[in-house]
């Protein structure tokens, strides 16, 4: 099969030509149709993850997946062959990914099938952002009438965060530099939009000045951010700023159980959220997007396999 990969230790990313996976006990083998790009992924790529995660060479890259049941292995009976189905590759080794033709993952833990309603390159796109932005929303509970800041507003978890916040019926106020990302978050569901690039503080301070309830965390320098919290109001960070930094920080570790999995797709389905795809490349023109990726993106970068 194809995939994107990585050869060893010092390759950069590239289309290789490796043995299709054959699943195992409690596995199953999904024909991959759509993947997206998470800064996980680029972080694999990067060589960031060395000597903190076991590689298995060749690293296919891809944390996220949508695709058809090809095969399943031995005792493994959760899922038929034919069933659409997606997820996130949640290994404890690096080896298997979602940027290659086929896949092997559990039965039991980050799959789930897709609903008709749902098309599968939305499915590719929606598992690692949107269990991060689940976690995180969860975390802090905004309520009808609180005011929540959302700094990173513009990624894929960031977006997604903002439509479900919104759909709280909390007040949002979002980060985005003037112009296209701007128009972006506000059409995500944020009410006020603030340049990360000035002063935060101040200017969240200005339009609401007795501070926030809650703070999202998916960008940038935290350490001002508690300064703009409520009585009472909690920050979740999704980049390592927990209880050891500030007392009202929670640390996130997104989960793609099958539970979240399963809330995700019911709730694209029936619209409550959508999965702002910009962007999508081929299998080939992964490289591409990896190089690209870390200048700035908008919502999600979907990958067609």
């Amino acid at each position: 099969m194809r995939a994107i990969a990585l050869s060893d230790t010092s390759s950069a990313p590239r289309v290789l030509d490796i043995p299709t996976p054959v699943p195992g006990a409690g596995q199953v083998l999904v024909r991959v149709e759509a993947s997206s790009l998470n800064g996980f992924d680029i972080a694999v790529a990067a060589g960031y993850l060395q000597g903190m995660m076991e590689h298995r060479y060749p690293v296919v890259l891809g944390k996220d997946f949508a695709g058809v049941v090809e095969a399943n292995g031995e005792g493994a009976k959760k899922y038929s062959i034919g069933d659409r189905v997606f997820g996130v590759v949640m290994a404890p080794y690096l080896g298997e990914g979602g940027f290659g033709e086929y896949l092997i993952v559990s039965e039991q833990f980050g799959i789930a099938k897709v609903p008709e309603e749902v098309d599968i390159a939305i499915a590719g796109a929606l598992g690692l952002a949107g269990a991060a932005a689940v976690a995180s929303i969860d975390a802090v509970s905004p309520q009808a009438g609180q005011t929540i800041l959302i700094i990173g507003a513009t990624g894929g978890v960031g977006a997604i965060a903002t439509q479900y916040a919104a759909a709280t019926g909390a007040h949002v106020i979002a980060t985005a530099k003037p112009g296209v990302e701007t128009d972006f978050v506000r059409s995500q569901g944020a009410q006020i939009v603030v340049d990360p690039t000035g002063d935060l503080v101040a200017q969240v301070k200005a339009v609401s000045p007795s501070g926030v309830n809650a703070i999202l965390h998916f960008a940038g320098e935290a350490t001002a951010l508690p300064a703009l919290l409520m009585e009472g109001g909690k920050i979740a960070s999704t980049l390592g700023f927990g209880p050891d930094k500030h007392p009202t920080a929670i640390a996130i570790m997104a989960s793609a159980d099958e539970a979240t999995l399963n809330r995700l797709s019911a709730d694209v389905a029936s619209k409550q959220i959508r999965v702002p795809i910009t962007h999508t490349y081929a299998l080939a023109e992964v490289p591409e997007a990896i190089k690209a990726f870390p200048t700035g993106t908008l919502g999600k970068l979907a990958v067609k396999i």
